[in-house]
């Protein structure tokens, strides 16, 4: 399996495990993941932060667990620092937040952290109930790579791209497909593909089609 595929699926078996949740898809995961990577994914401050945070849905919760993955390889970033990959050099704090909030020099403790992220990933979850014609009918899991797409490359991304014109047409699973285009970065100007991008957009291209949260 994909390490960050493997990485995602350990959270999100933790998740269930933690909230009850996600029966469908523990049954289908829970041999692909060590029961100790799971039970130490289940022990993790963050992890147990979104988990118990009855103020989230589901879609929200995993894809905050996917940014955590995406954007800090899982680990706390309380410093802010000048993304130089991201457009405009923005500078960056916790799972990918930028813009208002972040201030030069501060620390952000987890707690900062989570509060910040989570009205970035409400936000999102509001421009996508508002964009997409069928968003209720969606799987949690699908739902959530569209949060992540946006959280990622913004709204606007969202409303002018093939992505949500097929899902608006009822093809989710061609609007899904769309995510592998979406891996490139500018550097010195010029579009290039990036291996983080790269391995994003593949991943959340899968998850995406497969779904499986709660069915």
């Amino acid at each position: 399996m994909q390490q960050s595929k493997k990485w995602i699926v350990g959270r999100l078996l933790a998740l269930a495990m933690l909230t009850g949740g996600g029966g469908a898809f523990y049954a289908q995961h829970q041999g692909e993941v060590a029961r100790a990577e799971v039970q130490a994914a289940a022990a993790d401050p963050y992890v147990q932060a979104v988990a118990r945070d009855a103020s989230t849905s589901d879609a929200v919760k995993i894809a905050m667990l996917m940014g955590h993955l995406y954007e800090s390889s899982g680990k706390h970033v309380g410093t802010p620092y000048t993304d130089t990959l991201g457009r405009g050099q923005p500078l960056t704090v916790c799972n990918g937040i930028t813009g208002a909030g972040v201030v030069a020099g501060k620390w952000y403790t987890p707690a900062d952290c989570y509060e910040l992220e989570k009205g970035r990933y409400l936000q999102a979850e509001r421009a996508a109930k508002r964009l997409f014609a069928y968003w209720a009918s969606y799987d949690a899991i699908t739902q959530a790579t569209f949060l992540d797409f946006i959280h990622n490359k913004g709204e606007g991304a969202l409303a002018a791209s093939t992505m949500l014109r097929k899902a608006n047409a009822g093809d989710v699973q061609g609007a899904c497909r769309e995510n592998p285009k979406w891996n490139k970065g500018t550097v010195k100007g010029v579009l290039t593909v990036l291996p983080g991008l790269k391995d994003r957009a593949d991943t959340n291209a899968g998850f995406c089609l497969d779904g499986g949260w709660n069915e």
